[in-house]
């Protein structure tokens, strides 16, 4: 039987704001998800929308969200993996990676590259050292990304042809203007590299918060289709932040609208199987 598999999603607790940081939550537009957000909170959610299991992103450039993550994950067995955090510039990459990879639910590192004042980090010789640490150890990477960063895509898919990448978000193209042509041509690009996924996740949230519709996501998500294939496309609810323009089922069922001229084998694929492959879960 195919699993269900939302392969992006996150959780925090305001709680814990002595230990993690927190203050991006307090922008002005982000008032609705200004609130701890926590296994409990997504079950209902899951359970509405028919998912069996979710992965963790993480929203931390700090390794102790990796070690709370992880306790989460074996309490709640729908977390069936956690993408965390590695200073991939940090002569102790290796040494970090080696103190989570003997963990079964550790499935891939994520680094906020969005929000690097550095347009070309990703693309510097330390942080490259550090991807190559990923790629002799074959943890997945998952790339946050805004459109501006898009065209590094292809070149890390070409210098790294070992290390899984995944696009998360579509790298935010502006659904709300309905723009494509500043994303399209990198987006290409980058799925032209058979070891770089996408998710579909995020859009929502790019779209016009208040008046968004299914229709306004199709020509984006057909892009992904036609360039990428089932078989390298993923699920992904981005909740909470979602929840800023949509709620979990509404966003669920967008992508189901969107996907409803492929066949069964190809929706299951989106909608699980190429998360559970990628990732490497054990379900």
């Amino acid at each position: 039987m195919a699993f269900s598999i939302d392969a992006h999603q996150h959780f925090w607790d305001l709680s814990l704001a002595d230990r993690f940081d927190y203050r991006w939550l307090n922008e002005p537009d982000k008032g609705a998800i200004c609130r701890t957000f926590l296994p409990e909170d997504l079950q209902p959610q899951l359970a509405a929308s028919g998912i069996d299991h979710t992965i963790f992103v993480q929203t931390q450039h700090n390794l102790e969200e990796n070690r709370w993550i992880l306790q989460l994950a074996e309490e709640h067995p729908f977390i069936a993996g956690v993408v965390g955090w590695i200073d991939l510039a940090s002569e102790q990459c290796e040494e970090q990676l080696l103190e989570f990879q003997h963990e079964p639910k550790f499935v891939g590192v994520r680094h906020i590259t969005q929000d690097e004042a550095d347009d070309d980090f990703i693309i510097r010789p330390d942080i490259l050292r550090g991807l190559k640490v990923l790629e002799r150890h074959s943890v997945p990477f998952d790339l946050l990304f805004f459109v501006k960063h898009l065209h590094h895509a292809a070149q890390l898919g070409r210098e790294l042809p070992e290390l899984p990448m995944v696009i998360d978000h579509l790298a935010k193209p502006e659904i709300k203007s309905q723009r494509r042509d500043d994303w399209l041509e990198a987006f290409r690009c980058a799925a032209a590299c058979p070891n770089i996924y996408c998710k579909l996740s995020g859009m929502v949230t790019e779209a016009d918060w208040r008046n968004w519709k299914s229709a306004d996501l199709k020509p984006y998500v057909d892009s992904a289709l036609e360039l990428f294939g089932p078989d390298r496309l993923m699920f992904g609810s981005d909740w909470p932040v979602c929840e800023l323009a949509a709620s979990y089922r509404q966003v669920h069922a967008a992508l189901l609208e969107l996907l409803g001229a492929l066949s069964q084998v190809e929706r299951e694929a989106i909608l699980g199987g190429t998360a559970e492959r990628f990732y490497r879960l054990s379900l």
